[in-house]
């Protein structure tokens, strides 16, 4: 349980200094704030990277989930990447409407509709494919092989094994 004492900086005395950095406090030790901190330099230096091709985080995977799957469902996709159905809707109908992807009717299924990439598509994922590769260097490169490999295995670990919490 959290204490007036634990919301008081060290010394009482100490207030904060206009022009010195924040001291961060308990979330130094608090895993979802370093992740959360990575994530959003991770988004702003890929925002950047793809401004010119105007492709969302979650727009580049649905293309490489589309160009690795061929005619998969945008259900699947939406299970992949923990994505609610209006959500997953909605970014299909944009990268549609930018005559990057198409639906069709499935062969074997008349309910099912399957996503396939047009040929801007194709151009436009081989472009960001080259735009991202370079956005993913720039952080990667501060690990070593063997480190990047510990670091992913460890942050599947998050997020392919959730806990329960009954």
């Amino acid at each position: 349980m959290t204490t007036p004492k634990d919301l008081k900086p060290a010394n009482d005395d100490e207030g904060f200094e206009l022009g010195s950095p924040l001291r961060t406090g308990r979330l130094d030790d608090i895993l979802g704030f370093h992740l959360r901190m990575a994530n959003v330099a991770i988004y702003q230096d890929y925002t950047a990277a793809m401004g010119d091709l105007g492709l969302t985080q979650k727009q580049f995977a649905v293309l490489e989930l589309v160009a690795a799957n061929p005619k998969v469902s945008q259900i699947d996709i939406a299970n992949r990447l923990s994505m609610d159905r209006a959500t997953m809707m909605a970014l299909v109908n944009r990268l549609e409407g930018r005559n990057l992807i198409a639906r069709q009717p499935s062969s074997v299924d008349r309910r099912r509709q399957e996503l396939v990439l047009t040929g801007d598509g194709a151009s436009t994922l081989a472009r960001a494919r080259e735009i991202q590769t370079k956005h993913e260097a720039r952080f990667t490169e501060r690990f070593s092989p063997e480190e990047l490999q510990a670091f992913i295995v460890s942050l599947k670990r998050i997020y392919s094994n959730p806990s329960s919490t009954d």
